[in-house]
């Protein structure tokens, strides 16, 4: 790729209208200065003293962010929060999109990630055990029918289409079977539509939808092994190429495997595609970083790019938000051209 033709696709983002379907978290953090620990009187335990507190969206918030931060043109959401206090700030930090189709229910809660915080320390280092809120029971049927009714309603304003499908029970999240099923049989009735679906555990559903695994969710679909994927496993490149295949083979779509610092590879049923990675100096928080190639990968493709375009944007724009420590961070669009001309320094050597 060319900075010329980088430029021609980021010039395309600003009128691109993108869709989020799935599980809207919000992140809250608390930082804590363990300086000025105190004894409770009531308990005598340590009593943590807060000096900073903050919230963001995460999970599907996650990829919102980074169009955000690219500038896409219009960012719509869809899904569905709790009627609380926290879906008041998930809001607030979402005021920036189209919130029309993110739906309120008295029957759930908000999907919370609290996370507690070390000051003086950075990345993951700093970050003490998390506090989960999620909806451990079925996603009520009538709630699922307003979502699907919602989904319908945006579909045909889109240009591309991000699933994001965070919560690992059946049913309990956004992406319920159901909603599922509807999404697919909505892009078999439209081929051309630009969707791409990310998810933890499911990722072997989606038929006729491209997939953007990384490479132990990839082997683990195929394997069907279960157990919480480890974001620093790697496996040979003849199992992933292996179990890429068999994907792309079940699912008849594209089928993009992401490998850390080893880049990401595409496949398509004809060629395998490799997209190098950008090597940075560490330390990195990979933090989101999925998220982050998901986000410029979807809406590059939407401003024209190619495939191995998108992903090789895609990769760009994670290269720089792993360099985010502490938190999930963002790209901007002016800073893609400094990377990729990184990129070509580190892989086009001979040019």
């Amino acid at each position: 790729m060319t900075r010329r033709r980088l430029q021609e696709i980021i010039e395309g983002m600003a009128q691109a209208r993108i869709g989020v379907i799935g599980d809207f978290f919000l992140d809250k953090y608390q930082e804590i200065d363990p300086d000025l620990e105190e004894v409770s009187v009531e308990t005598g335990r340590a009593a943590h003293q807060v000096v900073r507190k903050w919230s963001a969206p995460g999970a599907a918030g996650t990829v919102v962010n980074n169009l955000f931060g690219l500038e896409a043109g219009r960012i719509y959401v869809c899904g569905v929060t709790g009627d609380d206090g926290d879906a008041y700030e998930l809001r607030r930090g979402l005021s920036e999109t189209d919130t029309s189709a993110l739906l309120p229910s008295s029957e759930l809660f908000t999907p919370v990630y609290a996370k507690t915080m070390l000051k003086g320390k950075k990345g993951l280092a700093a970050e003490l055990d998390r506090f989960d809120t999620k909806n451990l029971q079925p996603m009520p049927e009538g709630v699922q029918d307003d979502l699907i009714r919602s989904i319908d309603r945006v579909w045909p304003i889109l240009d591309a289409i991000i699933i994001a499908d965070q919560v690992e029970t059946e049913d309990c999240g956004v992406v319920t079977s159901r909603v599922r099923e509807h999404i697919i049989s909505r892009a078999e009735a439209e081929p051309a539509k630009i969707i791409w679906a990310d998810s933890r555990r499911r990722i072997g559903l989606f038929k006729n939808i491209s997939i953007k695994p990384n490479e132990a969710e990839c082997v683990r679909a195929v394997q069907q092994v279960e157990g919480v994927t480890n974001p620093d496993e790697f496996f040979d490149d003849e199992e992933v190429r292996r179990c890429a295949t068999a994907l792309q083979k079940r699912l008849g779509s594209t089928v993009c495997v992401t490998r850390s610092r080893r880049g990401a590879q595409i496949f398509d049923g004809e060629d395998l595609i490799a997209v190098p990675g950008v090597q940075v100096s560490e330390p990195t928080d990979p933090t989101g970083a999925g998220d982050s190639v998901m986000a410029g990968t979807v809406l590059a493709q939407a401003s024209g790019a190619t495939i191995p375009e998108a992903v090789l944007i895609g990769m760009l724009v994670g290269s720089i938000t792993v360099e985010v420590l502490g938190a999930t961070g963002s790209a901007k669009p002016e800073q893609l051209e400094e990377r990729l001309s990184l990129w070509r320094e580190q892989n086009l050597s001979a040019d």
